[in-house]
């Protein structure tokens, strides 16, 4: 892969009722190429709606992958990896980095009624995660518009050391300090 090619990290921070999501369009050769934030409601169902609006104001044609930490930011405000593809046209790539038995049970003890049946719904429209092992650890994706052999490749392509891949690892820096500064306010 060229040194050149971008892929856009999304993570979040939260205190209080919002969220804040930061994006970070870091290159395969490490270098960070622009930033863009969003705020998400906490339990809420936005956070889809809120990464799509995110990536509208980077403007970012060159920008062919998207990684995401996790699914569920926000307290189970799940995004909904199937939509962010076609509405952005990136390759998504939902990163966690501990192995689990998923969200199901959180969800259920957590939410009730339409709120409970709502994420599950989104849930269970999820791709599954697959195990990709970086540089002797493991992390656990869930992607849509990649096959088995390509999100290997861009995953160890985009994490030069450790189990992060650092288009990730930016944005959750962003987003802390952005919510520090947010809760300063």
């Amino acid at each position: 892969m060229k040194p050149g090619v971008r892929a856009l990290g999304v993570a979040e921070s939260y205190r209080g009722e919002e969220s804040t999501l930061a994006g970070a369009v870091v290159r395969a050769d490490r270098v960070v190429d622009g930033f863009a934030f969003s705020r998400i409601s906490v339990g809420g169902l936005d956070a889809t709606a809120g990464l799509c609006a995110l990536v509208g104001r980077l403007d970012r044609e060159d920008v062919p992958y998207l990684f995401l930490s996790g699914i569920a930011p926000a307290w189970f405000n799940l995004f909904d990896l199937n939509r962010l593809h076609e509405r952005t046209g990136m390759a998504v790539c939902s990163v966690s980095f501990e192995e689990s038995d998923g969200l199901e049970s959180g969800v259920r003890e957590a939410f009730s009624g339409d709120e409970r049946e709502r994420r599950l719904a989104i849930y269970e429209r999820q791709p599954p995660r697959s195990e990709v092992r970086v540089n002797d650890e493991s992390v656990f994706v869930r992607t849509v518009g990649l096959d088995d052999e390509e999100v290997t490749s861009i995953v160890r392509t985009f994490t030069p050391e450790g189990g992060r891949p650092e288009p990730i690892r930016v944005a959750r820096l962003a987003a802390r300090a952005a919510d520090e500064w947010r809760g300063g306010e």
